[in-house]
């Protein structure tokens, strides 16, 4: 028990608002580099060798921390889904007793300082080494971090995840698989009235794509439930006008790998319903399905213990959202997400994080690397 576990806690509420005013959207090169610079400079006052790799996306933070043992990896982002503005506008900063309210301050800047206020806790005390990663581009699928992902998971002991937890403070194991593709298809305009034999309509064309892809992932031989949204639909000009071209993006959720392979695959093979018409399946992001493992169950068991010798029930289970874990998860390394605090709202105007519960991560983070014999 932590003076951690209370909502008061010296220094946190601050330092999360230091955190918050950064804004800092997916792909906004500069404004990584504010955060990155902020991040590296508390993970210096630790100890930790810090070093920043750029992508094309912004900056990228890896801090190594000497301590007993093979690391654990503790990962996170620093980029969010609010534009600049927000935190001056439909997402203010606001304290109201326990509930802080700001853009990403649930998801997830509030996990990437449970990170730095656990290890300040250790500082001189014997505990687990880390090592950390802090990506620029997660909310977008990580495009550009793939690599550093798979680079920084290197001869790690496992990996926790400081996503958002369940709502009812349960840790993740396993999360679907996230894929999002683009269908584009090229017809050949022409007069709709006039001339509408030498027209292939795009648009026509795509419907029945889309009406093909909806028999595929509903295929009972599958071995487990895909989810697939249609999120946009683009084409055509004027009604006088056979459509020369048209597209969708569509985002496909996974329980398992074997499905997943097989409904890309089937997506990959799809062919023109009309003569003359092209398609092509472009995948625009992809995190792959992380089933939970006995050796995720075995680091959430570990967990579990710190936190009993701390007053905390931890439980877990998986979830449907996808993050960088996913990667993780599925290479076989043991992990567990969702140990940012509790709250709600993410990607919405009442994103907001529980204080409390803040403290109680904290805590529990500090317990999990202070048990050396792990």
């Amino acid at each position: 028990m932590t003076e951690y576990r209370s909502a008061k806690a010296p220094g946190l509420t601050d330092r999360l608002e230091r955190l918050t005013r950064i804004e800092s959207p997916s792909l906004d090169v500069a404004a990584s580099k504010r955060m990155t610079t902020l991040l590296a400079e508390w993970w210096e006052g630790l100890g930790a060798v810090v070093r920043i790799e750029r992508t094309a996306a912004g900056a990228n933070l890896v801090a190594t921390l000497d301590g007993a043992g093979e690391p654990l990896l503790l990962v996170g982002h620093s980029d969010t889904v609010w534009p600049h503005g927000a935190i001056g506008g439909e997402v203010p900063w606001s304290v109201d007793g326990d509930v802080v309210r700001g853009p990403g301050v649930y998801d997830m800047k509030s996990g990437l300082l449970v990170m730095v206020a656990a290890l300040e806790r250790l500082r001189g005390l014997p505990h687990r080494a880390v090592r950390a990663v802090i990506v620029c581009d997660e909310e977008v699928g990580s495009p550009t971090t793939q690599a550093l992902l798979r680079e920084a998971a290197e001869g790690v002991a496992g990996a926790i995840g400081f996503e958002s937890p369940h709502p009812d403070g349960a840790l993740k194991v396993g999360r679907r698989g996230s894929t999002r593709i683009r269908l584009s298809v090229q017809g050949r305009a022409a007069h709709a009235a006039l001339d509408p034999g030498s027209g292939i309509s795009a648009i026509d064309e795509l419907v029945d794509q889309l009406g093909a892809i909806r028999g595929i992932v509903a295929d009972p031989a599958l071995e487990s439930e895909v989810l697939c949204n249609v999120g946009t639909i683009a084409g055509g000009g004027r009604a006088n006008v056979v459509p020369a071209a048209a597209e969708a993006e569509i985002g496909l959720r996974f329980l398992d790998g074997d499905t997943e392979a097989a409904v890309l695959g089937a997506l990959r093979a799809l062919e023109p319903v009309r003569e003359g018409a092209v398609i092509e399946v472009e995948v625009l992001s992809q995190r792959p399905a992380w089933s939970p493992s006995a050796a995720d169950g075995r680091l959430l068991a570990r967990i579990a213990a710190a936190g009993r010798g701390i007053g905390q029930e931890i439980l877990g289970r998986p979830a449907s959202g996808a993050g960088d874990t996913n990667l993780l998860g599925s290479l076989g390394i043991p992990t567990v997400d969702g140990f940012g605090p509790r709250g709600g709202g993410a990607h919405a105007v009442t994103e907001h994080a529980s204080l409390s519960s803040l403290a109680e991560r904290v805590a529990l983070l500090e317990a999990v690397l202070a048990d050396v014999g792990s």
